[in-house]
């Protein structure tokens, strides 16, 4: 079994990743202040840790730099609601292996500890389920093999990868392509990303890959 540490002031939001994440073989220890989550590193072995920025007593980011500094090979994975791009370079130049956004689905934090650790074990192997684009050649690729996309399910696919890990509304997606009318309906956008998970292979009831959120539009994973 995995086992992480998370630091993590919101407690609520803690003790529900902690349930979520053991349904997916995970073991999650919870550390709600900068400083305990330091101890617990010190007298503990862990996978990974997960590590929130808006924290007191210490920014998260201090706690990375701090972290990456004593343990290099341990892999981190900032969780936040601080989505500026400034805080996300900043964090992975403070050894952050990975940003991942809030709000998201927990099976997603999931994913992306498997993959950082995959990636970990198979140095020289290419990872299984990353996807690329070839720009000049107009052709988003899943590992070595190229996608079969209409010209708007390119579109899509790349202004995803484009913002991967953030959350992508569908008016957004409308305003932003312009292989799709503008006055196509909120619901083709829908059926159009139901197209692309199956091309992609991505299930539709536990989608890896284009994950739902609720109420707002879609995110990319891409690992």
């Amino acid at each position: 079994m995995i086992k992480i540490l998370m630091i993590e002031d919101d407690v609520e939001l803690a003790q529900l990743l902690q349930e979520s994440l053991l349904k997916e073989d995970i073991e999650t220890v919870l550390a709600f202040t900068p400083l305990d989550g330091l101890t617990a590193l010190q007298h503990d072995i862990f996978d990974a840790l997960v590590l929130d920025l808006s924290l007191p007593q210490i920014d998260g980011l201090e706690i990375c730099r701090i972290v990456h500094e004593s343990i290099p090979t341990l892999p981190i994975i900032i969780s936040s609601a601080r989505s500026d791009m400034g805080d996300k370079v900043m964090g992975f130049e403070r050894g952050a292996d990975d940003f991942l956004p809030k709000p998201y689905d927990p099976r997603e934090l999931a994913y992306r500890l498997r993959a950082i650790l995959r990636r970990g074990n198979t140095i020289n192997e290419p990872t299984a389920f990353t996807f690329s684009i070839d720009e000049e050649r107009h052709v988003i690729k899943r590992g070595k093999n190229e996608l079969r996309l209409t010209m708007a399910e390119y579109d899509i696919v790349s202004y995803m990868l484009k913002k991967e890990g953030f959350v992508i509304s569908r008016e957004e997606l409308l305003m932003n392509i312009g292989s799709i009318k503008y006055e196509s309906s909120l619901k083709s956008i829908d059926v159009i990303m139901g197209r692309i998970r199956q091309k992609i292979s991505d299930d539709p009831k536990k989608p890896r890959f284009i994950l739902s959120v609720r109420g707002v539009g879609y995110k990319f994973v891409n690992a």
